[in-house]
């Protein structure tokens, strides 16, 4: 194992941690740094086994919170209602994701320039919606209906396209639909969970056996990185949304989607 992997996949899991739970796309910055940095994992699956380690750190994080509700699962009928939206959510990805599991890793995960075109059209509509004047209908994520989680759910399934941004099409979609800013960022973060924890254990298994002891290594270290960045943002994003918005993660998606194109040029 050279140095210079090691680095590279140190740098891969800050980059990880530090864009998961920002609408800017965690996959497209890790894919892309990655295509001009000349790194490869064996089915692209460093990119999505690394994302475990930033959801951890929403563990470590809401661990309190998390523990709480499902204490609270059998008394508490909100709580019982929010565990029930979430699972709702997650489904569609679930199954479109095992089905077109291939299909993404192979031919999406391989094509540079529509990342960068999906972090282009993506910021442009993170700064539409932030600047929409829009009264929310919905401002308690454990009180969503059950059919706006199930829409919420649909719409994350754009995010199987690199670039397009699991949090920035929750959080996006759940404005369009009623919710505020910080309860749609809540109820991203939450689905965060089962959605990326799937991910994980579907890629590990699919890629059992074209995965090195030395891509292991790599993986571990680009995990941990991916953690500890990764708890930094989460401690202090939503009070950031809460105050400013999302138009600066737009700004960001279109500058780097630019970047990109032209470094593929």
């Amino acid at each position: 194992m050279h140095d210079s992997s090691i680095l590279t996949a140190l740098l891969l899991g800050l980059i990880e941690g530090l864009t998961e739970f920002l609408p800017v796309s965690s996959t497209a910055h890790v894919l892309l740094a990655g295509q001009f940095l000349g790194f490869h994992s064996p089915g692209n699956s460093f990119a999505v086994l690394i994302q475990l380690g930033a959801i951890l750190a929403l563990v470590a994080v809401y661990g309190r919170k998390l523990f709480q509700l499902v204490l609270s699962v059998p008394e508490r009928r909100e709580s019982r209602h929010f565990v029930a939206s979430v699972l709702i959510a997650f489904m569609p990805a679930a199954l479109i994701g095992a089905l077109a599991h291939g299909f993404i890793k192979s031919v999406l995960f391989e094509t540079p320039v529509l990342i960068c075109a999906m972090l282009i059209v993506g910021g442009i509509v993170l700064i539409l919606v932030d600047r929409m004047v829009k009264r929310p209908r919905y401002d308690n994520a454990m009180a969503y209906p059950l059919s706006l989680s199930l829409n919420i759910g649909f719409i994350q399934c754009l995010a199987m396209i690199p670039g397009t941004s699991r949090s920035g099409a929750t959080i996006v979609g759940a404005m369009l639909m009623g919710a505020d800013k910080r309860s749609a960022a809540e109820f991203s973060f939450f689905l965060a969970l089962p959605t990326m924890m799937g991910a994980f254990a579907l890629d590990l298994y699919k890629n059992s056996g074209v995965i090195r002891s030395e891509d292991m290594m790599l993986i571990a270290i680009g995990f941990v990185a991916a953690f500890l960045s990764a708890l930094v943002v989460v401690r202090g994003l939503m009070a950031f949304v809460a105050r400013q918005g999302y138009a600066l993660f737009g700004w960001w998606r279109i500058a780097v989607g630019s970047a990109g194109l032209i470094g593929l040029v």
